[in-house]
């Protein structure tokens, strides 16, 4: 008898889709196998509307050492025989839900991935999205999932070191939780999430299985508006327990030192046991059969169905060598983890799923696996050309440049993020040599040698919905040129594609336009995607959030010791704008933080040049190699004027810049957010130099002024102490989340 459209729904699966899985099978799918089936031909499992869009993009490169999709994450050589490994996922929808378990099992899912591979998880940054905090419900999701970030993570002894997070209205129904960690392993340790060898048992580690996060990938992951749906969707969140996950983290870390011990290991995360097993053996050209009857359980009456789309955290699957089943268990053991033997590996093809002597399913692996695609009609808003044509000169500005200076570094998509990083342990490891709040980029020790490893995280909804194309190159450049700005050449990204329902055809756009500006962006800037996660769906209420693809760029800096913050470093320095010069247009204040905190509309159409974005890094990076540019700021959000107050902030020195301000709009040259801008400071003597270096690289460059005493003075426009600009950076996140804006 055909399944009902509300089973069908339960699973996120089409009647069309119903049907084809008829037509496949030969037979109706009985209730466990349409479970599975739902799981793997899921969004957040099978990428169905992503998947050909993704393949645009360029993903290999000389230090590339991974193939995307074949493995848990992307891996990079770094030299010295040592790799880097890293991912960055979401946990968006059981945010909404569940603010602090969502965030918290979000970064043990992504922790696991980065250890499956044999890679020591040596540090997390968070990207987040919410609605604005003059609303106590975004307060208080703000509040957990910053808390569930900071328990999860210390206690697992893996320091949190930078990030970003962003207010907006557009995700008020629906925040984004993206969490990215990086490890590091020997280049020839790498390991593979593959079942094969006929007989191999499959091994399930870690915690027991329970009913929670059952349709966490096929539901929660792939369903609209989570929060009219709170009662109904709370049990498809997981429930993280961190001091087990270190556990199941150093005792997989050890096992990966018997590599002779095992074929693969793979995390079980989304769909749990069902996308595990079945992926593994999938990679492998395997088959499986398993016996749920033996998975350890905390619950009593659980069903194969629930067993097999459980989403319980900490826990791994190992297919061993059978000739060292023995040997794996005991290792796990001393560990104080349960290690049961739940299947093997056979060469039928099939996925068997037992229940005892019950048969529970039978189903080739290849139907499950091989998620249909959907190659869909993009179709631009109406709605994004009227943006894009809003006047942006009006209205005039308020004339009150120093007010409105103070505004923007108290605002809290550009205030000091310290009320975040306090509650993480961003030191854990003695590794961090550049602290949250410091530079642009975090930088860590790669230990027994001279290398370090740079990492950022960046992704500018307002700009890729006036323009996806523009803001998809911009998201990329952005996240480049803060790793640029610490020392680092950019080698590879990760990325986090937030996007809303793909089955509208606006929708459809920005997500096939944004992926074609990312890919020209990663294609000059020679930074291939390597790995990442798609998230779509994100929509409350019928609205979608504004389409965000973050993105996570990869630095190395050859020699740690040559890398650069943010700090003027003394009196007398002086500081220059390297890149696009400042200007009164008012077209740089398109989709600008100034315009939103003044309350107005979403507007206007920004723009990059890749070409000149490229030689600006490779100028700034020779800069900084060769000892010339003493600190580096790129220039962002509250465009110049924030850039230069954020300078003095972090060194306390001020800046005398009496240069003169361009025709046009005085708030457009002070807080326009035009691309490809860095402040950069020298000392007087190699002045000349960065002038020759700039002139070499084909980059304009224009003086600012001197570094000195404790007033930032600009343009004659704004004459400011330093103090009360530290103060209204510090205040402003504290201020906010009590309730209240504070004093201008």
């Amino acid at each position: 008898m055909p399944v009902d459209q509300r089973t069908l729904d339960e699973v996120a699966l089409s009647r069309a889709e119903y049907e084809r899985i008829i037509d496949l099978l030969d037979r109706e799918p009985n209730p466990v196998e349409l479970g599975l089936f739902g799981a793997l031909w899921s969004e957040h499992c099978g990428y169905k509307n992503s998947r050909p869009l993704l393949k645009r993009f360029p993903s290999q490169g000389p230090r590339v050492l991974t193939t995307v999709g074949a493995e848990n994450a992307g891996a990079v050589d770094i030299g010295d025989g040592l790799a880097v490994v890293f991912k960055m996922e979401s946990h968006n929808h059981p945010s909404a839900v569940e603010p602090y378990q969502g965030a918290a099992t979000g970064v043990g899912g992504i922790v696991r991935d980065i250890f499956a591979m044999g890679a020591r998880p040596i540090a997390i940054l968070d990207a987040l999205r919410f609605g604005r905090l003059d609303d106590a419900r975004q307060r208080y999701l703000f509040e957990n999932v910053v808390g569930g970030i900071g328990g999860y993570g210390n206690c697992l002894g893996i320091p949190t070191v930078g990030g970003e997070v962003q207010f907006d209205d557009a995700y008020a129904g629906n925040p984004l939780v993206n969490a990215l960690c990086v490890g590091i392993i020997s280049t020839d340790g790498l390991l593979s999430a593959r079942a094969s060898g006929t007989g191999n048992p499959f091994m399930l580690v870690g915690a027991d299985t329970g009913r929670d996060g059952i349709h966490g990938a096929s539901g929660l992951a792939s369903r609209t508006d989570p929060t009219a749906r709170f009662e109904e969707m709370r049990p498809a969140v997981q429930v993280g327990n961190p001091f087990l996950e270190k556990l199941l983290m150093e005792a997989c870390l050890e096992l990966a030192q018997h590599r002779e011990w095992f074929v693969g290991l793979q995390d079980l995360g989304a769909a749990g046991l069902t996308s595990s097993a079945i992926e593994c053996a999938y990679r492998g050209g395997t088959g499986l059969d398993i016996d749920v009857a033996l998975v350890p359980r905390r619950e009593q009456g659980m069903t194969p169905y629930e067993v097999m789309l459980s989403e319980s955290q900490e826990r791994m699957l190992v297919i061993a060598h059978k000739q060292h089943e023995a040997d794996v268990r005991a290792l796990f053991e001393r560990w104080e983890l349960h290690c049961v033997t739940i299947g093997h590996v056979t060469d039928d093809g099939m996925a068997t799923i037992r229940d005892g002597e019950t048969l529970a399913a039978r189903v080739p692996i290849p139907l499950l696996a091989e998620a249909p695609t959907y190659t869909r009609e993009p179709v631009a808003s109406p709605d994004m050309a009227r943006r894009q044509g809003l006047d942006l000169a009006a209205p005039e500005d308020t004339g009150d440049t120093e007010g409105d200076l103070l505004r923007l570094l108290a605002s809290p998509n550009v205030a000091s993020r310290r009320w975040i990083y306090r509650q993480y342990d961003h030191q854990v490891g003695t590794n961090t040599v550049i602290l949250p709040g410091q530079a642009d980029a975090a930088v860590l020790r790669v230990r027994d040698t001279g290398r370090g490893i740079a990492i950022a995280t960046d992704g500018n909804g307002r700009l890729v919905a006036l323009d996806p194309f523009e803001g998809g190159k911009i998201a990329i450049a952005e996240a480049a040129r803060n790793v640029v700005c610490v020392g680092a050449e950019p080698v590879a990204c990760t990325d986090c594609l937030n996007y809303g329902n793909p089955e509208r055809p606006e929708v459809y756009y920005q997500l096939s336009r944004s992926i074609d500006g990312m890919a020209e962006a990663a294609r000059t800037l020679g930074t291939p995607v390597i790995s990442g996660n798609v998230s779509l769906y994100n929509e409350s209420g019928g609205t979608s959030i504004h389409p965000t693809p973050i993105i996570g760029v990869l630095g190395v800096l050859e020699d740690v010791e040559r890398r650069c913050t943010m700090a003027f470093r003394q009196a007398g320095d002086v500081a220059y704008l390297l890149g696009t010069p400042p200007s009164g247009d008012a077209a740089g204040l398109a989709g600008s933080e100034y315009r939103s905190l003044n309350g107005e509309e979403l507007g206007g159409r920004p723009r990059i040049d890749l070409a000149l974005e490229s030689r600006l890094q490779g100028a700034t990076l020779a800069g900084i190699r060769a000892g010339l540019i003493r600190s580096a700021h790129d220039c962002s959000d509250g465009g110049l004027a924030v850039t230069l107050a954020e300078c003095c902030i972090a060194s306390g020195l001020g800046l005398d810049a009496p240069i003169a301000a361009p025709a046009g709009r005085t708030d457009a040259f002070l807080f326009g957010e035009a691309q490809s801008r860095i402040v950069v400071s020298v000392a007087e003597g190699d002045a000349a130099a960065l002038e020759a270096l700039a002139k070499e690289h084909d980059v304009p460059l224009l003086r600012l002024g001197v570094v000195g005493d404790d007033r930032l003075r600009l343009a004659g426009l704004l004459d400011l102490p330093v103090a009360r600009l530290r103060e209204r950076h510090e205040q402003g996140l504290p201020e906010a989340l009590a309730g209240n804006t504070g004093p201008a």
